[in-house]
């Protein structure tokens, strides 16, 4: 088969589902469509249909009176159970989308359901925007759909920090990450990694109720995302090289030195990188739902950023995204040849 044969692909040939060639395609309709709000207006998202039943099974199997080993092995079960159905149902699809015509424009509409790299810089210039024209409180509120700490008690500054900090971590759990697990596994890869960051974000706080029960989700989800965020880093340090006022060597530096002061054993190496890239220091304390967390700070620049930082971050992502289609892209043509 070559690269004149796009009938053969379309129609189920050998290799017509190569994951390469189809999350190219779905990188592409990510980027131009983002995020189809119309609709989910009238469908149900994957992830809020993943989500259903875990917070279903929650309220079931986490009550108080039990004791924390108990706790945790319900966890652990709910955590298997969830990530096995949605691999399974990923399988399923695959074959379907395989055994018609154009089953490879089908997955790859499906796979860019599941890649949030256009719908993430959207919400973070909505930041910006409404940072620079409005003022601490406009930011505060457009901050409050992209971060899981409260934002209530942010001025301008952590307002900034805190959209580039959700910019960098979400490049690698909502970019990257669906990226490589379906790149390595296909949809199934792709549907459990998703069931595994739902269940993660919806288990995986240290409150006294859900320490226990969350414990198996958490740390899945740290395993899931160990190599993407090291990617993710990377790209985003290699990016700098090509970004306005930005510096490789101190990104890469920094991903280095600096990830390791990061509470998350994954999140400090695309926001150290970040933070190198342009001399910002990010992190800090920060209050989520569960109390406060006295994090440190991540990197020693500049803590005082304003709007355009956050396009500065913009810029460099893009840069860090085009990097990774050029890395898709080349494993496509390697799978050609």
């Amino acid at each position: 088969m070559t690269l004149a044969d796009p009938v053969a692909i379309l129609n189920g040939a050998p290799g017509a589902l190569d994951p390469a060639l189809v999350l190219l395609a779905a990188l592409a309709l990510d980027a131009l469509i983002g995020d189809p709000r119309w609709l989910w207006a009238a469908l149900p998202h994957p992830v809020v249909l993943i989500g259903k039943p875990i917070d279903w099974l929650e309220k079931k199997l986490n009550r108080a009176e039990r004791g924390r080993l108990d706790r945790t092995i319900r966890g652990a079960v709910v955590v298997g159970v969830v990530v096995g159905v949605w691999a399974a149902i990923g399988w399923g699809l695959h074959l379907f989308f395989a055994s018609f015509p154009y089953g490879m424009a089908a997955e790859a509409a499906l796979v860019a359901v599941m890649l949030a790299g256009r719908s993430l810089y959207d919400h973070v210039g909505r930041v910006a925007k409404a940072l620079k024209t409005g003022g601490a409180e406009a930011g505060r509120e457009a901050v409050r759909h992209i971060v899981g700490r409260d934002p209530d008690q942010l001025d301008r500054h952590g307002v900034a920090r805190s959209a580039i900090e959700s910019l960098a971590e979400n490049f690698a759990d909502g970019l990257v990450a669906p990226a490589f697990w379906y790149l390595l596994l296909g949809l199934p890869g792709l549907f459990a990694y998703k069931a595994i960051n739902t269940l993660d974000s919806m288990l995986g706080y240290k409150s006294p109720r859900l320490k226990a029960f969350g414990l198996t989700a958490a740390r899945l989800d740290d395993a899931a995302n160990y190599i993407p965020a090291r990617l993710s880093g990377l790209l985003i340090g290699i990016g700098a090289a090509f970004a306005p006022g930005a510096a490789a060597g101190r990104a890469l530096n920094w991903m280095v030195k600096e990830s390791p002061k990061h509470a998350s054993p994954n999140a400090g190496w695309p926001e150290a990188a970040m933070a190198g890239a342009y001399d910002f220091a990010l992190g800090g304390p920060r209050r989520y739902p569960g109390g406060v967390s006295e994090a440190a700070w991540i990197g020693s620049g500049r803590a005082r950023l304003e709007a355009r930082d956050i396009r500065r971050a913009q810029r460099l992502y893009v840069i860090a995204c085009a990097l990774g289609w050029i890395a898709v892209a080349g494993v496509a043509l390697a799978g050609w040849g």
